[in-house]
């Protein structure tokens, strides 16, 4: 099975001199709706900052001060003091968690929509040459994989910055001498975490790429059709085996992802809480040579100043890193909101209030890939009236479905145009163009819901008497009636707790509740026993009653009556007229009607 490509984010298109990466562009602008609130954390996150590096001075006071002189008044209020500004931090802390985890999950919210809502408008060729699971995967599991960044990394970066900086500003206040010991490693620190950051970079591409296979993998193998075919092949172990294999590179995978860098990061840890030592021994060193020492009230403080300079730094070297992973994350999020929907609604679209029903077709020529292969329809011209029937016969790959595909426009003609009452469907809005043009094909899709809500997929508004008029119109009300929960009865995964003929009735009925003018039938009844062929039909009769129908067929028993019939070959009308002109004619559709009868009698002896 062929992947889906998409196109990668757009360029800049005016060259302007911000340099950061497209991706941190994007991840930005995603925030910018709640930059209200993230000024809130902000606000919340200096004050806590200010807090935490008030308590090493307080705790200089005590030791320089309360402490020697035996002020006990002092001391108490210094005790109290360093008590409020930890319980103020924990509390800063809690509020600036509570509303940053908000933001980034609306951030997410509004993701998983737009992603949502750009694949919706993506053309049916688009679903044919890719995976399901793979756009499951992204949906799911990419920007589910961004959560941490998007709910906790950005507050954490502000947090870690605003604490690094007041802390250092403090230090700086203390002993400048001591603060340039205790920086004098970080360029080192930050040069590791970039490399450590590429590393991991690359490591969650490539773990992302085997989620989507293995979600790939699970979609196809563990659908009702999957497991079917799996165990009457007799292929269940070898598709364990299969999953296996992926799930076990994902292993790997996630292994790598998680220790990538560790042994560096934990390095900078180690250095970084060493440091103490190394400013105990500059401070002896100082009162050596130059008799000036801090006070040891100073030195303590400036201690606990480096120690908390400690959480911050690593915390930011670990953002860094984790925002490098992430980036991966954004980058195929973006690819799919990047993709550019082949048919797309005009700017000043015509909207049709209810449609007569004329249909034409006129000089066109329709080919799935216009830059090379060869079309699939060529210099077609139709016209079906309002009311009126046409039936669309042809040996396989000869383009009938392709054909009932254009006119509700899920796919767009090369060349040519068709209309809807003399308007072309490409000027149509998409309302007016579903409410005037129903399809029922072959592939009956049933939701995983009860009987009532797949008949409302086609109209939500729709009462219990209107669902049961459309049931019995499409033969199937006694049937839905006599089962245990009526119609509350859940279908099952894609409908399988019904036969096909009960599903493709079950079609027709949501198809009859949105009523609407011009109706393309695809092969509607190819797949059912002959048997059920003429229940099925019973029901196709009542619905292309006074609509405009056109109906793509296999079985030519179901077309005789029809207005007019084509009989497309090799993309093009080679024969059209009634049943009554081409048999006389005796040439194409004579011999698909001989062929026809002759499968059909060896069916009904089969059975």
């Amino acid at each position: 099975m062929h992947h889906d490509t998409p196109a990668g984010p757009p360029e800049d298109p005016d060259g302007t001199a911000d340099r950061r990466p497209p991706e941190l562009r994007r991840i930005v602008a995603l925030f910018r709706p709640y930059r209200g609130r993230l000024a809130v954390v902000g606000a919340l996150v200096a004050a806590s900052s200010v807090v935490a590096v008030a308590t090493p001075f307080l705790l200089r006071e005590i030791i320089d001060t309360a402490l020697p002189e035996a002020r006990t008044g002092l001391l108490g209020l210094l005790a109290l003091g360093m008590i409020a500004a930890a319980v103020l931090s924990s509390v800063f802390g809690v509020l600036q968690t509570l509303i940053s985890t908000r933001v980034g999950q609306r951030v997410m919210h509004d993701l998983r929509t737009r992603v949502y809502s750009r694949l919706q408008e993506m053309p049916l060729a688009f679903f044919t040459r890719t995976r399901t699971g793979e756009v499951q995967s992204r949906i799911a599991n990419d920007i589910g994989g961004m959560q941490a960044t998007v709910t906790s990394t950005a507050t954490s970066l502000v947090s870690n910055v605003t604490a690094v900086v007041a802390t250092v500003v403090a230090m700086l206040a203390l002993d400048w001498r001591l603060t340039l010991v205790s920086l004098a490693l970080l360029p080192v620190f930050a040069a590791i975490a970039r490399r450590v950051g590429r590393e991991r970079r690359r490591i969650t591409t490539q773990r992302q790429k085997q989620m989507a296979e293995m979600a790939a993998h699970v979609t196809e193998s563990l659908s009702v059709s999957g497991i079917l075919l799996g165990r009457t092949m007799g292929r269940s172990d070898s598709l364990t085996d299969a999953f296996s294999r992926e799930s076990s590179n994902l292993v790997d995978l996630e292994v790598r992802a998680s220790m990538a860098g560790r042994w560096r990061l934990a390095t900078i840890g180690m250095i970084m809480a060493a440091i103490p030592a190394l400013l105990y021994w500059s401070a002896g060193l100082m009162f050596q040579f130059s008799g000036t020492a801090p006070s040891i009230g100073t030195l303590v403080a400036f201690v606990t100043l480096q120690q908390g300079l400690l959480r911050p730094t690593v915390a930011l070297l670990s953002t860094g890193v984790d925002v490098q992973a992430s980036l991966a994350l954004f980058q195929r999020i973006f690819e799919y909101l990047d993709l550019a929907p082949d048919i797309t609604e005009p700017t000043e679209p015509v909207r049709l209030r209810r449609a007569r029903g004329e249909v034409r077709l006129e000089e066109v020529t329709f080919s799935y890939d216009p830059g090379g292969a060869p079309p699939v329809l060529t210099a077609v011209d139709l016209a079906v009236p309002a009311g009126g029937s046409l039936a669309v016969v042809g040996a396989t790959g000869s383009g009938k479905s392709t054909l009932g595909y254009l006119v509700p426009r899920l796919y767009d003609v090369t060349s040519g145009r068709v209309t809807i009452d003399g308007v072309d469907v490409r000027q149509l809005d998409f309302d007016s163009l579903a409410r005037s043009v129903g399809v029922v094909s072959q592939e009956t899709y049933l939701f995983h819901a009860s009987v009532a809500d797949n008949l409302r997929f086609a109209r939500p508004d729709a009462t219990a008497a209107e669902l049961e008029r459309a049931c019995r119109a499409a033969h199937i009300h006694d049937h839905i009636s006599g089962l245990p929960q009526g119609y509350d009865t859940l279908v099952g995964e894609r409908g399988y707790r019904f036969s096909g003929g009960e599903k493709q009735r079950l079609a027709l009925a949501r198809t009859i509740l949105r009523d609407p003018p011009v109706l393309i039938l695809d092969e509607a009844t190819s797949a059912l026993d002959t048997r059920t062929e003429r229940a099925v039909q019973a029901s196709i009769d009542a619905l292309a009653a006074g609509r405009t129908t056109i109906t793509i067929a296999h079985r030519l028993s179901t077309v005789r009556d029809s207005d007019q019939i084509v009989v497309l070959g090799g993309g093009h009308v080679v024969e059209r007229g009634t049943h009554e002109e081409l048999l006389a004619r005796d040439g194409h559709y004579a011999e698909l009607l001989r062929r026809d009868a002759g499968r059909r009698e060896s069916a009904d002896a089969v059975s």
